[in-house]
């Protein structure tokens, strides 16, 4: 009975409370408003393969790229319906209208045309396309969320601009219009049971697809530096909360096209770390496309006080690995992360 009551009387140690958050581009955009619900609420296959994708990991809080946006909400509201018969239940989501395919009056891709989808302020052939959206077990403080989509791109500290023939590209006034974002920056505050996270999320330009101006490739530049400068406080008050950025860079540190050195800064910034997650091959790819190949694009960065418990990119073994693939050419990839 005395032994009883000692081991009654001893500490208790707490357990830490764990979050898995992910990243997913699930390229779910179609060609058209509406069609995505329409595939969604009709069991399109790789809409069920993206949902088996996410049954299978099932992160705690997860932020989509590749994913279209309406209006009311209703292609992100019958996917978490469809996750929650799966059994993989997001009572929380955010998404706001991004900047790809919001329309304007200029040439801003520099063909010479107006009102094609490189006209817009992201690319888009309809206003919402290629959106993002988050899906949380945890409540999303909506009222809390800060975003900086609406920054023109000339007046984000240090940005470089796309020129030629020593002229603004496409044209000044182009210039006086354009945003940064070619979809969107967002800071989404959550609460979880281990406290407050506040998710940064983005899906930058891939910076190919132009010319000498090279405005794609500077666009992704700023898109990813728009991050070093609101940690280290050129945006407003250095960034003192606790943060996750997960998104879609479009850029690879070492490989491909673009300015590499940018993304290699945002890894290297004391005030984040990278957990480097690889798949069950050891590999740090996170996208496959066909003619460039293997490369990492996708990222998740947890502030440096955080603690990782784990972290990985799914790719699953045969016979599983092509339902994947069905999916999405990009592959989900997680951090588990703790505080003690």
């Amino acid at each position: 009975m005395i032994r009883v009551l000692a081991l009654l009387l001893l500490p208790i140690t707490a357990q830490a409370e764990t979050v898995r958050i992910a990243t997913f581009n699930t390229e779910l955009s179609r060609d058209g408003p509406g069609l995505l619900l329409r595939d969604i609420r009709r069991g399109d296959p790789q809409v069920n393969a993206v949902i088996d994708v996410l049954v299978t990991n099932r992160p705690d809080i997860v932020a989509l790229q590749g994913i279209d946006w309406d209006l009311d909400g209703l292609a992100l509201e019958a996917l978490a319906e469809a996750l929650n018969d799966s059994g993989l239940d997001y009572p929380y989501s955010f998404a706001a209208q991004p900047n790809s395919g919001i329309e304007t009056t200029l040439d801003l891709d520099g063909d010479g045309e107006t009102g094609g989808p490189g006209d817009a302020q992201g690319w888009g052939r309809f206003t919402g396309q290629n959106g993002l959206a988050v899906l949380s077990r945890y409540p999303i403080e909506t009222d809390g969320v800060r975003s900086f989509s609406e920054m023109l791109w000339r007046d984000l500290p240090g940005a470089i601009l796309p020129t030629e023939q020593a002229e603004p590209f496409p044209s000044a006034q182009a210039q006086t219009i354009q945003r940064l974002s070619s979809t969107s920056h967002w800071i989404i505050p959550i609460d979880t049971p281990g406290g407050r996270i506040n998710l940064m999320t983005f899906h930058a330009s891939p910076p190919v697809f132009d010319g000498s101006e090279d405005r794609n490739g500077l666009r992704n530049r700023d898109e990813i530096r728009l991050w070093s400068l609101l940690l280290n406080g050129d945006l407003g008050p250095a960034y003192s909360d606790r943060f996750v950025i997960a998104g879609d860079a479009n850029l690879d540190p070492y490989q491909g096209e673009g300015h590499k050195s940018t993304i290699r800064g945002l890894l290297a910034d004391p005030l984040i770390q990278d957990p480097v997650p690889v798949d069950p091959a050891g590999s740090a790819s996170t996208v496959r496309w066909k003619g460039v190949g293997e490369m990492r694009v996708d990222y998740i960065l947890p502030s440096a006080d955080w603690r990782v418990r784990d972290a990985g990119i799914y790719w699953p073994d045969p016979p599983d690995r092509e339902r994947a693939a069905t999916a999405s050419r990009h592959r989900l990839v997680w951090v588990e992360l703790f505080d003690e």
